[in-house]
């Protein structure tokens, strides 16, 4: 099978690490290609249904359970040619998940247990456990019991939560995994490679795995360390891509949450869980999955020419189609707990537009998505106006920053006064149907100031162009 995102970045925070007790978990969906069209929209709850699988990916068939929970996702648009991707979103018990974050297993392994061709992928993973699970830890049970019947044709890196855990899943073989809780007091950056390191088998609070890991790294000789059992070097790969393709994201994310701490962006040895001294908010988190090796000798948009800019993958890319934070907030009542803070364009320059989970629909301009670019979608919009900026990128970025900095503070009141109204309603489906409403009403208001800038923008580029000829003005 032909993987279809293969390049993403990972992070995951647990609840007394975040500033305001929230469990986050959070990812950028990037693909090979520059556009692969995207929508938002909802799934509703079903009951009594007659149905099966079918992933025109790689044939992968299961029959689907009866009953399904609401969930909302964000799937292609060109769902015949590149399949579904569900992706990423809640359901409606307030369990989030977000699939997949790209991970490879090393050819040892893989030689005893060989990737599943028509297994579980990646295009319909989130379609047959998002709408049947109640927790985070419920999800990485549910989803390895279909791994168990079924394989995988690929390596995943699975996330998921709830108000009061995180967890990390990693499928590196057909059939074996691993998946670790994030300590309350920790973050991780994942970024395309295997991150899991110790394991505690006798930790089943913290730690699960798939039917006969041990055994089947005893039996095969995988374990390359005298002691211990560290997934990342048993199954895991070490090599040049990974040096400046992956270990650098995971160093910047880590350099920004703990700039006290000194590293090498190449290092093989950075530590899956991390701790930080400050309370890490939805900003620190939407700031690196849009950063681009900033203020450092690595960022490909400084103005210096020379190779080091050109050195290592960078986070946020023109190929990111979404970048998402999860965000499940344990400040406020259940049902206006979960937000996803959704970016449809480049996040290095575009907003994170938040999107109550308890809701039953999204608005057209998210649902709608058409392939090619038009004047309506929330996807082109936010992706004329990546474009622009990074067009004139040094004309333009300051202006970008006061924009977005601008748009923050207006989403941040708008979800703190929603809130405040939604937990004086007494009714469940009023709650529902008002959040629902609020959904639509800030993408309507960033749709006319994203709109207003973008034109700005374009008059301001007008008086740009290189085609110019001062002459003095007494001739």
């Amino acid at each position: 099978m032909n993987k279809h995102l293969s390049a993403c970045t990972s992070i995951l925070v647990g609840k007394n690490a975040t500033i305001d007790g929230s469990t986050m978990i959070a990812r950028n969906d990037d693909t090979f290609l520059p556009l692969t069209p995207q929508r938002f929209c909802v799934e509703p709850a079903v009951k009594n249904r007659k149905a099966t699988w079918i992933s025109n990916q790689n044939g992968f068939t299961a029959p689907m359970p009866a009953n399904g929970y609401r969930y909302s996702m964000t799937p292609n648009v060109e769902v015949e040619k590149e399949g579904v991707y569900a992706e990423s979103g809640f359901n409606e018990k307030n369990v989030a998940m977000s699939a997949t974050e790209s991970v490879y297993g090393n050819e040892r392994a893989l030689a005893f247990d060989p990737l599943v061709e028509n297994g579980l992928a990646e295009d319909s993973l989130q379609s047959m456990v998002l709408p049947f699970i109640d927790s985070a830890r419920d999800g990485v049970r549910y989803l390895g019991d279909l791994i168990k019947k079924y394989g995988s044709p690929e390596g995943n890196g699975v996330l998921f939560s709830d108000k009061d855990e995180v967890w990390y899943m990693e499928i590196v073989t057909g059939h074996h995994w691993v998946a670790q809780r994030i300590p309350d007091d920790a973050y991780a950056v994942c970024a395309n490679q295997v991150a899991i390191q110790e394991v505690d088998f006798d930790n089943p609070d913290n730690f699960m795995y798939s039917d006969g890991i041990q055994q089947f790294v005893e039996d095969n000789h995988l374990n390359t360390d005298k002691t211990g059992f560290n997934f990342r070097h048993i199954f895991g790969t070490d090599n040049e891509k990974d040096r400046h393709y992956n270990t650098p994201r995971v160093w910047f994310g880590q350099k920004y949450f703990n700039p006290e701490i000194e590293q090498s962006p190449t290092s093989s040895d950075l530590p899956f869980i991390c701790r930080t001294n400050k309370k890490i908010s939805v900003e620190d988190i939407e700031y690196v999955l849009g950063s681009h090796y900033n203020e450092t000798e690595y960022d490909p948009l400084n103005s210096k020419n020379d190779d080091r800019k050109l050195k290592f993958r960078p986070i946020s890319m023109n190929r990111t189609q979404n970048s998402h934070v999860l965000q499940i907030r344990n400040d406020v009542d259940d049902n206006c707990s979960a937000i996803m803070w959704l970016c449809f364009g480049v996040p290095a320059f575009s907003p994170f537009v938040p999107f109550f989970g308890n809701a039953n629909d999204t608005d057209s301009s998210y649902a709608n998505t058409p392939v090619h670019l038009d004047d309506n979608s929330a996807y082109w919009m936010y992706r004329k106006l990546s474009m622009l900026v990074e067009s004139h990128y040094a004309d333009f970025i300051q202006d970008d920053i006061d924009f977005l900095t601008d748009a923050k503070e207006q989403l941040r009141r708008h979800v703190d006064e929603s809130i405040k109204y939604a937990q004086t309603l007494t009714n469940s489906s009023e709650v529902t149907e008002y959040l629902t409403k609020q959904n639509h009403v800030v993408t309507a208001k960033m749709k006319a100031i994203t709109t207003k800038f973008s034109n700005d923008l374009i008059e301001k580029g007008l008086t740009l162009s290189k085609l110019t000829f001062n002459m003095d003005k007494n001739l």
